[in-house]
């Protein structure tokens, strides 16, 4: 077994393993029946009642990497793409497999995010060596930046009334989580302790925001390392809750992984070698 495709649930307070492979997956997203995942720069749908990867058709589009996700509806899936262009460019398909349609024109840029209504994609990109968080339409259009300079800008994700999108950053001199104002405005540090802080996701129900911790002085998010899922309150007040600790970082909890009920999420574990 090289990983294994997890479901941890908030009230059990255990995690049960769906899926051991040998093959590098990352990254699951949580459909109605399913949970999606990449893996050697395809995507493949995992059935909750028959845990197996089944391939999804992406129409030549085979170097996807781990930042892809479902729309609020399930109809659409964003993928990060780079088959076609020199660096990660993000497109929309079917959910069930089709041609893709390419949202954004520049690169590169990492999908990370879909508003609540279903009309707005939120990314990584840069743009002329800086990093940043961005907007664009869902159908494609005009880019917006929100954020950037100042440090990195990685995983944006919404908050479920739509009024604010979560992201990590080192603009305060360490990557820690932050909340921003929909439209970019008044950006807000949320953690602050000896941690690494990555890929915050709201949960549904708006309670909580599930997040990556590795330990002090990591850089980046790197592959193969000893890190923590953390739970805390969507409001910032309190201290977080350690979930539970594996092998793993890059690949574990990189996109959106929430059940619709708020009580469970997907992630991804790695055999320590």
């Amino acid at each position: 077994m090289f990983a294994a495709l997890e479901i941890f649930d908030l009230e059990t307070g255990k995690s049960e393993t769906l899926l051991e492979t040998d093959r590098h997956i990352e990254a699951p997203n949580w459909a109605d029946d399913a949970l999606i995942v990449n893996a050697e720069g395809r995507l493949y749908r995992v059935p909750l009642d028959a845990p197996d990867l089944v391939e999804i058709d992406t129409r030549g589009h085979t170097r996807c990497n781990n930042d892809h996700g479902l729309s609020p509806d399930g109809h659409w899936l964003a993928i990060s793409d780079s088959s076609s262009t020199e660096a990660s460019c993000i497109y929309r398909l079917p959910s069930s497999g089709g041609p893709p349609a390419r949202i954004t024109t520049l690169t590169p840029s990492w999908w990370h995010g879909w508003s609540p209504d279903g009309d707005t994609m939120a990314y990584t990109c840069r743009r002329e060596g800086t990093f940043g968080i961005a907007i664009i339409p869902a159908a494609g259009g005009d880019e917006t930046v929100l954020i950037a300079g100042g440090g990195h800008y990685d995983g944006p994700d919404y908050t479920p009334d739509g009024k604010h999108i979560w992201f990590n950053s080192d603009r305060g001199g360490q990557m820690n989580l932050w909340r921003m104002r929909a439209d970019g405005t008044d950006p807000e540090e949320m953690t602050g302790g000896a941690s690494v802080d990555w890929f915050p996701h709201p949960s549904p129900d708006g309670k909580h925001v599930l997040y990556l911790a590795y330990p002090a002085g990591t850089e980046g998010h790197p592959f193969g390392r000893d890190v923590e899922l953390r739970l805390m309150p969507a409001d910032g007040g309190g201290a977080p809750k350690r979930l539970c600790a594996f092998y793993g970082g890059q690949g574990s909890l990189n996109v959106p992984s929430w059940a619709p009920d708020a009580r469970r999420f997907a992630y991804v574990r790695y055999a320590r070698p």
